[in-house]
């Protein structure tokens, strides 16, 4: 007959293998990576989910007014142009899918960063500070802005009329046209919005991704109707 153990079994008893402690080193290393490869592509992903972090709280400090509005454009500039340089890999862009997602699946609450990435802008290149009135504005816009802003305008239809449909080739064209205008006036004219939108739509798109044919025609439209627009509300 068996003899009963000493102590008494419950769910939790563990008795130790010696076949396991031979394979297991408790002062051992744990490695996420087995490669360079893997390895580069887990720190570029923690350096993504840190620059959202940052951009988060660096908007929030923004709508505080606790940092100087240059500061805020110089930080806000240098982690977007991480965020896009990290996304330039192709295996990181897999790895990372979109921002839904990667916010879901690390659970980030980042409302303010989103919106931020959304554009690819600081909000001193978006909105014109409101503190500045129109007649301020309107002494600032000497000759030599109100020229390179047309300028801006026409480089961009030009391009659309070219047939440029990719995003690394429009959407450097509507960041200069948006932060031009924004020199020239803090006017919400008919078409200002729709260059916004157009620079949130190029922004979630691949670098080497391109517009249909019914978006070309749409964005060629639309441009073309807020540079009427835009000199409308100069007169």
């Amino acid at each position: 007959m068996q003899r009963p153990p000493a102590y008494a079994p419950t769910p939790y008893s563990y008795t130790p293998h010696s076949s396991l402690n031979a394979t297991i080193n408790l002062d051992e290393e744990v490695r996420l990576s087995t490669t360079t490869a893997e390895r580069d592509l887990y720190e570029s992903l923690a350096e993504v989910y840190s620059i959202i972090v940052t951009l988060d709280a660096l908007e929030r400090a923004f709508l505080r007014d606790s940092i100087a509005e240059a500061d805020y454009t110089e930080t806000c500039s240098r982690l977007l142009k991480q965020y896009k340089s990290n996304l330039t890999d192709e295996n990181v862009a897999r790895a990372f899918g979109d921002l839904e997602r990667f916010k879901a699946e690390w659970q980030l609450e980042c409302p303010r960063a989103t919106e931020r990435l959304k554009i690819g802008l600081p909000a001193t290149g978006v909105d014109q500070p409101s503190n500045v009135s129109t007649q301020q504005q309107r002494t600032n816009a000497d000759s030599l802005k109100l020229l390179a802003t047309s300028e801006n305008f026409i480089t961009l239809l030009d391009a659309i009329r070219l047939g440029y449909k990719s995003k690394d080739s429009l959407h450097p064209l509507l960041a200069d046209t948006i932060q031009a205008v924004n020199k020239v006036t803090d006017k919400d004219f008919q078409g200002k919005e729709k260059i916004v939108q157009w620079l949130i739509t190029l922004n979630q798109m691949k670098p080497a991704q391109e517009l249909d044919e019914e978006q070309t025609r749409e964005l060629g439209f639309d441009m073309d109707s807020a540079y009427h627009a835009f000199k409308e509300a100069l007169t």
